[in-house]
């Protein structure tokens, strides 16, 4: 290429492309600065850095419960590693995520605890506020700025229906603090499963009490009920979701026995979901996290505690295979990622 022309000639700010090095340039007033391209949530087996990663946090061992965080990267294969620990060993709690934080909220008994991690390094976590209500399994959603935790039950048991809550709170990640009031779903659910696109965010099955196939869905920008999107294949329980910003993915529970079915959905319309495929053993009481196109499912129950790891690509109709183990055998954990499809 021809050596560099005056800074008058060039506007500040004017981009070109350098046949030479094949990238684009950017001009700064004096010299044309090379772009740094990179895309940090979609990690490579071979990166140092952390990439895409899946965060396992807490649930019960065989030995009761556990505050272990266990992480991978989620665009390679193999065993989990130890993270660090949550403030308190407790179980049948959820998580979400943004890019930089990982968020756990409630547990048994009427736990309405809000812990935190910054992904990207290892640690212990820290306190981020209160739920608005204590409970146990309210399910988490984000689309980056803001998480939001809908439904949960209040310890013990699965009955009376005041037992299980139809409340949606929300959560500035960035901030620390308590969750606000967001709005109801449109039924009082536990032990049910969720995902997220950037715009909306999805609530599938669980127990009201008996089973349910109910998909409901919100704008999670903003505030208010959710909306009803349709229907799972199967009424199940212990349903744990993961999805890319496209499509969503749900592990079908107890419907009434354990069932290693996968659902699908296209996040953006409404209608019942489809089948995906199987995992290759039914991991109830799992957690799930994603990238854009990797779904991950950890541990569970089969009927034993479960360290097992499995993934499908989340593209294609297919079954599960393995993945790697957790540093901890257990179920009713939740799980995050820094790449799901909220982001």
């Amino acid at each position: 290429m021809s050596n560099l022309p005056p800074s008058g000639e060039i506007p500040r700010g004017a981009i070109r492309f350098n046949t030479d090095s094949n990238k684009p340039e950017l001009w700064d007033g004096s010299q044309w600065a090379e772009f740094q391209l990179s895309t940090p949530n979609l990690g490579r087996s071979v990166d140092t850095q952390p990439g895409a990663r899946g965060l396992f946090g807490a649930g019960y061992d065989p030995a009761g419960t556990t505050n272990t965080i266990d992480y991978i990267n989620i665009s390679s294969t193999g065993n989990a590693t130890d993270f660090g620990d949550l403030q308190s060993a407790r179980g049948i709690l959820q998580s979400l995520a943004s890019r930089t934080r990982g968020i756990w909220a409630g547990g048994r008994s009427v736990i309405n605890v809000i812990d935190f991690v910054t992904i990207s390094s290892t640690g212990n976590a820290q306190d981020f506020g209160d739920l608005s209500q204590g409970r146990e399994d309210p399910c988490g959603v984000s689309n980056g700025t803001r998480g939001v935790f809908g439904g949960g039950g209040q310890h013990p048991g699965f009955s009376p229906l005041s037992a299980v809550v139809n409340t949606i709170d929300y959560i500035t990640i960035a901030s620390t603090g308590n969750a606000v009031d967001y709005g109801d779903l449109t039924q009082a659910r536990r032990h049910h499963g969720s995902c997220a696109s950037p715009v909306r965010g999805i609530f599938a099955g669980g127990y009201s009490p008996g089973s349910v196939n109910t998909i409901d869905y919100i704008t999670t920008s903003t505030l208010g009920n959710a909306t009803d999107f349709g229907d799972l294949t199967i009424a199940n329980y212990g349903t744990v979701g993961c999805s890319n910003a496209t499509r969503g993915l749900f592990s079908i529970g107890n419907s009434p026995s354990v069932n290693n079915t996968i659902n699908y959905i296209t996040i953006s319309t409404l209608g019942n979901a489809v089948k995906f495929g199987e995992l290759p053993t039914m991991q109830y009481e799992a957690g799930g996290c994603a990238s854009p196109t990797r779904g991950i499912w950890g541990g569970g129950t089969s009927p034993s505690y479960l360290n097992t790891i499995s993934y499908v690509t989340i593209s294609s109709e297919s079954n599960s295979v393995d993945f790697g183990d957790l540093t901890v055998s257990r179920n009713h954990l939740g799980a995050c990622s820094n790449a799901h499809g909220g982001l």
